[in-house]
């Protein structure tokens, strides 16, 4: 297994060790020790998928309180997949990353607490598959807009064929990142 850190600080890119042969592949997405040593060490307790029409656009959200680290991978398709750090008092408050996941290289991202989460679907579908570190609470879940030109996102939106992507109410009515109050924001 290969871990590479991003320009963010705890965000990691993980590219699992795969085994193949003419029958077809093998990998091993998720053992606790292996990855404790990589530094991703809390314990996950709720694994969620979701199933993604070509362009839609998931995010950014984040809980607060009962923030959940997520494990990310895309297990059919491809995603581009952000992370935004929204810790107050981080150096790096505000910024991003983005990586593409695809069923293909099997790629996954480790999103600590306190950052936001979204993706933005690039195939004709996507299954998205990801591990949570703590359950899901809607009444503490928020979302932030998807292209606050604050955070400045580069989405790959040339990549769609309407270059608008999909979203939910809920995401297309998000506030800037601005419009939060520091006390909703985690520390």
């Amino acid at each position: 297994m290969k871990v590479t850190p991003t320009n963010l600080p705890d965000v990691l890119l993980i590219e699992p060790k795969i085994h193949g042969d003419h029958r077809g592949w093998f990998v091993e997405s998720w053992q606790r020790e292996r990855y404790r040593d990589a530094g991703i060490e809390p314990d996950f307790v709720q694994d969620n998928q979701s199933f993604s029409a070509g362009g839609t656009l998931r995010g950014l959200h984040i809980q607060n309180p009962f923030g959940q680290g997520k494990l990310v991978q895309v297990i059919q398709g491809e995603v581009f997949d952000v992370a935004v750090d929204v810790r107050r008092h981080s150096p790096c408050f505000g910024q991003w990353c983005g990586v593409h996941l695809t069923g293909e290289n099997k790629h996954q991202l480790w999103v600590p607490q306190g950052f936001l989460h979204g993706f933005l679907v690039l195939s004709e579908t996507a299954l998205f598959s990801y591990k949570c570190t703590d359950l899901y609470h809607p009444e503490t879940q928020f979302a932030v807009r998807w292209d606050d030109p604050d955070v400045g996102i580069e989405w790959p939106l040339r990549q769609l064929t309407g270059q608008t992507p999909t979203l939910s109410d809920k995401d297309r009515e998000a506030p800037l990142l601005s419009e939060i109050p520091d006390t909703r924001l985690p520390h």
